[in-house]
């Protein structure tokens, strides 16, 4: 579809006009409603649009994080990956402001993006510092760190039985509601993450320890020291024989 506009959108963000490229699409629906840039946004590139959410979070909203479908977003947030930010802030921004936009369903968000290829990888990418507080929240429900109540439905079970268990809604039970992690943030992603979209969450899961020993496993090669083997997270110490 070359709609004039999506022209002219595309042409500003090659000139590195991103501001004026989200005005051009913003203006179509003060002219021809929402329902036209609805149009446009399927057939904008990927690519493109990331150039436009990019420069937008939940502190700035544009009309293009409010209406761009789940699929088109999905496929950007893959394409960010791509970018190298150490820090993720801008991926981060985006997905707080596009998945937690009022009216949207945000698991409708997460499966689209966990169901694409480097999906996942976008997930682990927006908690790489958020390890720790994953581990804990697999391991107990909660997020509180010296939380440790057992109130967990899979408290007790080995490492890999809970993560087996994940996609059983029995076993898999909420300890927290999810107004109490209704923070439009990193808690309540993870919180959807897990108890809707529980095979991407064991999946990202995954991902985050598979870095953290390959992490773990650079600097021991760095400090000229053997690598340790990686015990998975939460698991107890095993006791000496001696």
């Amino acid at each position: 579809m070359n709609h004039p506009v999506r022209l002219k959108a595309e042409k500003l963000i090659r000139a590195g006009d991103i501001v004026g490229a989200e005005h051009a699409l913003a203006s179509l629906v003060e002219t021809e409603g929402d329902d036209s840039l609805v149009v446009v946004l399927d057939d904008f590139p990927a690519k493109d649009l990331l150039a436009v959410l990019r420069d937008f979070d939940s502190s700035r909203e544009s009309v293009v994080s409010l209406l761009v479908s789940r699929e088109q977003f999905a496929r950007a947030i893959v394409l960010e990956t791509r970018y190298g930010d150490p820090s993720h802030e801008r991926l981060r921004g985006m997905i707080n402001a596009v998945i937690f936009r009022a009216g949207s369903d945000p698991s409708e968000f997460l499966e689209a993006i966990g169901n694409l290829d480097g999906g996942c990888d976008a997930f682990a990418d927006y908690l790489c510092d958020r390890g720790e507080s994953l581990e804990h929240f697999f391991r107990n429900g909660t997020f509180d760190l010296f939380d440790e109540g057992g109130g967990d439905a899979l408290a007790g079970l080995t490492d890999a039985e809970r993560l087996d268990a994940l996609s059983d809604p029995d076993a898999n039970r909420p300890v927290l509601n999810h107004s109490e992690v209704n923070d439009h943030d990193w808690m309540e992603l993870v919180w959807l993450l897990r108890y809707q979209q529980p095979e991407v969450f064991r999946d990202v899961l995954l991902i985050l320890r598979a870095r953290a020993s390959a992490e773990s496993a650079q600097q021991a090669a760095a400090d000229g020291r053997p690598a340790e083997a990686q015990r998975p997270s939460g698991e107890p110490e095993e006791e000496s024989a001696l």
